[in-house]
């Protein structure tokens, strides 16, 4: 044994297979957290094993900030954003070695993860969301789903992944809401516009049928051509398709709906904690990022119409 082994009851494979198994179970987290996470921890495993570490116990905060820099800087350096999730499952590892006494204490409280740049998201403005659902047009059943999924996106502020996996039961078209399943299994009601109401509406009884008459039997919202469940890539490609067709010149992502969505709920006035909530942010510091935005649009209207303002 190894200066640095210290036993074996905390060894670093084993508690590794443990911490995902308590993650998949106990937290329910997302199959992609799952696969995030046991991709940065196995390199972290190897990277124990390469310093002849083979006990969580016999870390040290030196080797953690070590595999951080190997990180960065080997041969394929990583982003500070991806570090920074490497981290974050390093850390809770520890957390978890240390709660079921696999280790004295957790090492990883005092390294901090590396700065990130502020970036902030890419929106597009009211006009633009307008020309790019006026790129779902025609009464065909391809046409009326694809501006259903649109208009549902921007009214609600839902990830694709929570638009794509919406049922039938799910949607309250009296009270206008939505049930919407987000990260971790954590669901929230969420209102939806007169406008999103109408173009489901439009979807579910004149075009889901068609698409139903497809398949085997789905309790879906939105159906592929096959009448199965419109997956996530689907979805991406229907949005960058309106996009082409409206003629939008900006980029448009996945995401860029939900953006919208919060970036205009705020300029409107709406409290970050509400947007937070209609977001499904665990923290409102992550919606915070959004009211950058809006500051900087309010800067400029101040800089171009205050008598004072460059004074």
């Amino acid at each position: 044994m190894s200066e640095r082994d210290g036993g074996t009851g905390g060894a670093p494979a084993r508690v590794l297979r443990a911490y995902l198994a308590h993650l998949a179970v106990e937290r329910g987290s997302s199959p992609n957290t799952l696969r995030s996470y046991a991709t940065d921890l196995h390199r972290y495993r190897d990277h124990l094993k390469a310093c002849g570490i083979g006990d969580l116990a016999a870390v040290r905060e030196s080797d953690i900030t070590a595999f951080l820099v190997a990180l960065r800087s080997g041969p394929t350096p990583l982003a500070a954003s991806s570090v920074a999730r490497a981290l974050a499952a390093v850390r809770g590892l520890h957390r978890f070695a240390a709660r079921d006494g696999l280790v004295p204490c957790d090492v990883t409280r005092a390294v901090t993860p590396p700065s990130l740049p502020r970036r902030l998201p890419r929106t597009l403005t009211v006009e633009q969301v307008e020309q790019l659902l006026s790129g779902c047009h025609g009464d065909g059943p391809v046409a009326l789903r694809d501006r259903a999924l649109l208009e549902l996106l921007y009214s609600t502020g839902a990830r694709i992944s929570e638009a794509v996996g919406v049922d039938l039961d799910d949607l309250d078209l009296a009270e206008r809401t939505v049930l919407l399943r987000g990260k971790g299994g954590k669901q929230r009601i969420v209102p939806v516009g007169r406008p999103a109401v109408a173009a489901v509406e439009a979807y579910r009884v004149r075009a889901r049928p068609v698409l139903a008459e497809r398949g085997r039997g789905t309790p879906a919202l939105l159906l592929n051509a096959r009448g199965a469940r419109f997956s996530r890539q689907s979805a991406w490609h229907a949005l960058r398709a309106a996009a082409e067709v409206a003629g939008l010149d900006a980029e448009v992502s996945p995401h860029t709906l939900r953006h919208c969505f919060a970036t205009h709920l705020l300029a409107g006035g709406a409290d970050v904690r509400v947007v937070q909530e209609l977001l499904g942010h665990a923290s409102v510091t992550t919606t915070q990022v959004y009211t950058h935005v809006t500051v900087d649009s309010l800067r400029e209207v101040y800089a171009t119409a205050h008598p004072r303002a460059r004074g």
